[in-house]
């Protein structure tokens, strides 16, 4: 196990994409200190839309899965309706083959939408981790916790002060892996680093007051911290809230900071806000009633919820991933209002014309079209003669008695009534009927 939240992931799906994800965002911090800005917040804008642009794909299939499920629903509601409470084998069965045509005819995979999403979330957990520890992953901004990490370790007893520091409330369990114990350098390098990159102006003060000899490194590395994490402003390694309380008990606030602090919550419920508004979605769940469909209704809700939950989360978390959030909302708007204006101006019928005749085709190929079944049904009883029509007693009396009559006729010396007689007829009528 290696660090809990600023040391590098080490999970068997989540970190070796954010050792890659990693990789994009040095690139960039890279090229902006090449050109003289090397700022994280404005790394972050930039490797966000990197990212949602690599995954650019993805969007455009669920988009789509979102958007056609807007005309399927009331077909494929309707084919619920019809074989509601029918339990029996052949039932689900016809059922389930008139759902398959109807996402065939729109040309979407009913799992699709799922399998996007759950490509999707290992890479924004990965994003998270890599934007929330930054000093892992670009190597550039670790490099501003040295010398001082190297020096606070060499002291005796910097360990204990360190966990008493606000900011090792949450890294209790890196101070007591093995690894760390055991003093293996990286580790122990890590861990202190990820103590100090969480740590407010009172855990700087506190640490100065404790080890004054460190004086000039402490400084130097808040001077260069705050070259990295200033953006318009606000240092972004603090969150929201640590920056209003600290310009609160300030001897002269910072109005403006305040204010930028408490932009950040905010503008990012709004672009959530925005974000479920703009959702192809939304119409659907505006119209959903729990009687009629408990998904859509529990949507609805969520829908409701999130921008909520965003603005406390980025009111307690440092203000970096309140920028990521809000810089990911404006890119999906743009992304998502582009895709839309592109679906709307597809013609849907033509769509769905070329998806059923897919459809058609790949069904006629493994020999399960039902034109064709039919077809061959018909093929297979061409040569087959009809059934002559059964004849009612009344049309049998009379063709009995018009019998007789011929027979009468023709042989008049026959003894009526007999064998031979009824032998006679019978043969003669029929010689007549076959001419």
């Amino acid at each position: 196990m290696t660090g809990l939240l600023l040391t590098q992931n080490s999970g068997f799906i989540i970190g070796p994409v954010a050792k890659l994800l990693g990789f994009i965002m040095e690139g960039i911090f890279w090229v902006l200190d090449k050109v003289g800005i090397p700022n994280i917040g404005l790394a972050i804008i930039l490797f966000t839309i990197v990212i949602y642009l690599l995954m650019l794909p993805l969007t455009i299939k669920q988009q789509k899965f979102t958007k056609f499920s807007a005309k399927m629903n009331p077909e494929l509601q309707a084919i619920q309706k019809k074989y509601q409470g029918k339990n029996d084998n052949d039932s689900m069965m016809k059922m389930q083959a008139e759902t398959k045509e109807i996402y065939a005819k729109y040309g979407v995979n009913p799992t699709g939408s799922c399998l996007q999403l759950l490509i999707q979330m290992p890479i924004l957990f990965a994003l998270y981790r890599v934007i929330y520890a930054i000093p892992a992953y670009v190597a550039k901004v670790k490099e501003a916790f040295f010398p001082l990490v190297d020096s606070l370790i060499a002291k005796t007893g910097s360990s204990d002060f360190m966990q008493t520091l606000t900011s090792a409330a949450a890294f209790k369990k890196q101070f007591g892996n093995d690894a760390y114990v055991a003093g293996t350098t990286e580790y122990v390098q890590n861990t202190y680093i990820d103590v100090l990159n969480r740590a407010s102006n009172a855990d700087w003060t506190a640490l100065a007051e404790k080890y004054p000899e460190l004086g000039s490194e402490i400084t130097a590395t808040l001077d260069q911290l705050d070259v990295y994490n200033n953006f318009l402003g606000l240092n972004i390694g603090y969150s929201p809230w640590d920056t209003i309380k600290m310009e609160w008990i300030a001897d002269e606030r910072n109005w403006l900071l305040i204010i930028g602090a408490v932009a950040i919550p905010l503008l990012s419920a709004l672009t959530q806000w925005l974000n479920v508004k703009l959702s192809p979605s939304q119409a659907n769940t505006n119209n959903a009633s729990p009687e009629e469909n408990p998904m859509m209704a529990s949507m609805k809700t969520m829908n409701t919820m999130m921008p909520l939950m965003s603005a406390f989360f980025c009111f307690t978390l440092p203000a970096g991933m309140g920028l990521y959030w809000i810089a990911g909302a404006v890119v999906r708007m743009i992304q998502m209002v582009a895709i839309n204006k592109y679906f709307d101006s597809v013609d849907l019928d033509a769509v769905i014309a070329k998806n059923t005749e897919k459809y058609r085709e790949k069904m006629k190929k493994q020999g399960m079209l039902v034109e064709g079944i039919n077809e061959r049904a018909k093929n297979a009883t061409r040569n087959v003669q009809p059934k002559a029509p059964v004849k009612t007693a009344e049309q049998k009396q009379e063709e009995m008695k018009k019998a007789t009559e011929y027979y009468n006729k023709t042989n008049k010396n026959a003894k009526a009534g007999s064998l031979a007689a009824k032998a006679n007829m019978v043969k003669q009528y029929n010689e007549k009927n076959n001419k």
